[in-house]
Formats: structure tokens, C-alpha cells, sequence
């Protein structure tokens, strides 16, 4: 082999492998955040689809970040049903007749948009944003599916489902707490 040939394979090398490099970085970069809830029966998880719902996911992440879901507690638990949490006033046991209820139950920063579509569905695990009969003014509070709903597809947004820990999500009961929310990404 002679020099020229070694250069221009030692060139193309490189080239390939820049090339691999970028776009190993650029798929970490986009990858969809996940979230933690580490509570007080255990931890679970959630993917999130910000390519269907990117707003939602921003506010939610943002939330998290904050810490605004720490020491929470899920305000709502039907079994069957739903598991549910995002109430501020939930970290007050003397106001448990109002959790999830008024305008103190939230963050009070709506999202402003209604990310439902047909994609996501309600089946067992997935993870959705409630509303008080209006999908724009959906703000801070959570819910996950303990069973397909097809009564909620097309009326609120899903922007998650559970990856992990479903055996705690099906063990929970109103009032337990929320330790802790962290985004793993």
C-alpha cells in the first residue's frame, strides 16, 4: 500500500467515524426524558413522548426540576382505575376534603394546549395529565391507568407510560407520599 491510499483510507476512517460519533451524541441528546417517583412503598418510572406532547413533557420536566412534586401525596387512588398526584395542598393532611380540588390544586400555570391525539392510548400504565373539564388549562397533576380506559382516549392528553415499577403504582393508596421526583435523561 502505498502512502497516498493509507492517507486517504486513514481519511475516510476518520471521516466515518466523526460521522458515527456525531450521531451516537445527537440520539443521546434527544432522547426522551424519564421520570422518577421514588414514594414511600417504593420507586417507579415513566418514559415521556415529547414528540406527541412537547409542552406537556417541558412543564412537567420544569415541575420536576422544582422540586413541586416532592413531599406530595397521591391525592386520588381508584383502583381499577387511576392512581393520581400533583396537588400541592396534599402535603396538608388537615386539607385532605379539598386534594385535587379548586385552584389551589395545582401550579397554577396552565400548559395553554390540549396535546391529545390518537396515538397514545389509555391502557394499563399509561401516564396522562388531568383537567377540571378543559384539556388547555391541564397544569401539574398526574395520573396513571391501572387499566385500559377508552373512555379517556381523545380527552386527555397521555404523555408517558410506565417503564418500571408497576408493582408499586398498584399498591399505592391515597395518602401515601412522594419522597422524591427526579428526571432521568
Amino acid at each position: 500500500m502505498n502512502k497516498r491510499s493509507a492517507l486517504v483510507r486513514a481519511s475516510v476512517f476518520s471521516a466515518l467515524a466523526a460521522l458515527w460519533w456525531v450521531s451516537a451524541v445527537a440520539g443521546q441528546s434527544s432522547a426522551a426524558p424519564v421520570i422518577v417517583v421514588e414514594t414511600s412503598k417504593g420507586a417507579f418510572s415513566f418514559d415521556t413522548y415529547p414528540d406527541e406532547a412537547p409542552q406537556t413533557v417541558r412543564h412537567i420536566v420544569e415541575l420536576v426540576r422544582s422540586g413541586f412534586y416532592d413531599g406530595q401525596r397521591f391525592h386520588r387512588v381508584v383502583p381499577g382505575f387511576v392512581v393520581q398526584w400533583g396537588d400541592p395542598q396534599s402535603r396538608d393532611r388537615t386539607k385532605e376534603a379539598s386534594w385535587g380540588r379548586g385552584p389551589a390544586a395545582s401550579s397554577g400555570k396552565p400548559i395553554g394546549v390540549a396535546e391529545i391525539t390518537k396515538k397514545r392510548t389509555h391502557i394499563k400504565g399509561a401516564v396522562g395529565l388531568s383537567h377540571f373539564g378543559n384539556p388547555t388549562l391541564a397544569d401539574s397533576q398526574i395520573y396513571v391507568t391501572l387499566a385500559k380506559r377508552d373512555d379517556l382516549d381523545r380527552k386527555y392528553a397521555v404523555f408517558g407510560h410506565i417503564v418500571s415499577g408497576s408493582d408499586v403504582v398498584d399498591s399505592l393508596q391515597q395518602g401515601d407520599v412522594i419522597n422524591r421526583m427526579w428526571v432521568r435523561e
